[in-house]
């Protein structure tokens, strides 16, 4: 199928709370420059137009409160909103529309699906991804810890953790339920070699995993 035509490339902006995570996610486009211009992922820089699609990455983020989802949704600068994501809970997807998203796309998409179903939301469609077969994400994302052998849903617990979260916050946010999030704390400790919630907290600290809200906030219409 070919590519839909535009007045140049989609402008859009990516939203997450982690720079590992943007620097990967702006990489991913690398190869489509001329489809996809990545015009913000600095949320420190001032954006006075519009872009075409927010991208929002929801590493870490909460997930079970998508009431930030309408407000991105509701921002004059934001003609469209798109979550990307591997988490297909039916509540989350179901909730994400409610909201008014124009798009929940899989990260296991490759890269050029991913971008071809950027042009779809482009052009006024609503996309929706099937759900995954399983939870694997595009390879040419990045995220904190994935060099030191953390998947990334054990990065986004241990995130979510250094965030100060319980392990039934966790669970709320994840849609997971409390014993697999005890699962993965379990292989996430034994991977980073501490024993204790203390010790995985200044792990976490030490190696990226608090979040500069910032970013978020910057699109939510905060300073």
């Amino acid at each position: 199928m070919s590519a839909p035509t535009h007045d140049g490339p989609i402008r859009v902006a990516l939203v997450d709370d982690y720079d590992v995570v943007l620097a990967g996610l702006a990489h991913l486009f690398d190869r489509y420059r001329d489809r996809i211009l990545v015009c913000e992922i600095d949320a420190n820089a001032e954006l006075d137009d519009q872009v075409d699609i927010v991208l929002y990455d929801s590493f870490a983020q909460p997930e079970s409160d998508h009431e930030e989802l309408g407000e991105l949704v509701r921002n004059p600068r934001a003609r469209r909103v798109v979550v990307y994501t591997w988490n297909f809970h039916p509540d989350l997807v179901e909730s994400a529309q409610r909201q008014g998203v124009h798009g929940y796309l899989s990260k296991t998409l490759p890269a050029r699906d991913l971008v071809a179903a950027l042009e779809r939301v482009h052009t006024g469609e609503t996309v929706i991804s099937p759900p995954p077969s399983r939870a694997r994400s595009a390879l040419a994302l990045d995220w904190p810890g994935r060099h030191e052998g953390l998947t990334e849903r054990e990065s986004e617990i241990l995130a979510l953790i250094t965030q100060g979260k319980s392990n039934a916050d966790v669970a709320a946010l994840t849609y997971l339920s409390p014993n697999t999030v005890k699962t993965y704390i379990r292989s996430t400790y034994r991977k980073i070699d501490v024993t204790s919630r203390t010790q995985a907290v200044l792990w976490g600290v030490g190696h990226g995993f608090t979040p500069d809200h910032h970013r978020i906030d910057h699109w939510l219409g905060g300073p």
